[in-house]
């Protein structure tokens, strides 16, 4: 299965081309992970091509197994063809249980592309596509999760309608500070 979204032009910013990562996609993977910023909020760090490219098998293998929607984020000239390289990434993952209605989302952008829009944009067209109109992990509810310092994160899930429904303690060693549990419904989605 191979889903491409697009997300329209701006006034003030490109349009955006959503599409599952590829082979290709491997040198701009790490060089945005080389970012101390990005670090500091992800759980997985990609250091070398083959992390990475090990990183995208994963990313394939949640496609097909229908689990995992892993999108790259590229901008898009005027005729949203997928110029250029992936500056960003966002994903919808479900539970293992196909009866569950739920999943979490995630999402990244890269330093050349942070604070123009470029996530917001993104998660919104994610989101309504996994509320909306995908069958094949039919959804009623996304949770998003970060760290409650991430304000940025706490900016974009709000902007896409997340409602912050509670703060989560720590869990070490993998989530050393305490976190914000945002959620999106279907009901939202339709509003």
């Amino acid at each position: 299965m191979t889903v491409m979204l697009s997300v329209e032009a701006t006034v003030s910013a490109s349009a955006l081309c959503l599409r599952p990562w590829r082979a290709e996609d491997a040198v701009a993977l790490v060089t945005a992970h080389r970012d101390p910023l990005l670090r500091r909020w992800l759980t997985t760090s990609l250091v070398s091509e083959a992390d990475a490219r090990r990183w995208i098998d994963d990313q394939n293998e949640g496609w097909a197994a229908g689990v995992r929607f892993s999108f790259a984020i590229l901008e898009c000239g005027g005729d949203t063809s997928d110029a250029g390289h992936p500056v960003g990434h966002v994903v919808v993952k479900g539970d293992v249980d196909p009866n569950s209605a739920s999943a979490e989302v995630g999402y990244w952008t890269s330093a050349e592309a942070r604070g123009r829009g470029i996530a917001p944009r993104a998660l919104e067209a994610v989101s309504r596509w996994a509320l909306g109109s995908q069958r094949v992990m039919p959804l009623a509810r996304l949770d998003l999760l970060h760290a409650s310092a991430n304000h940025g994160s706490c900016r974009v899930a709000e902007k896409c309608r997340y409602v912050l429904c509670s703060v989560l303690p720590a869990q070490l060693p993998v989530f050393p500070t305490e976190g914000h549990l945002h959620v999106r419904t279907n009901a939202t989605n339709d509003s």
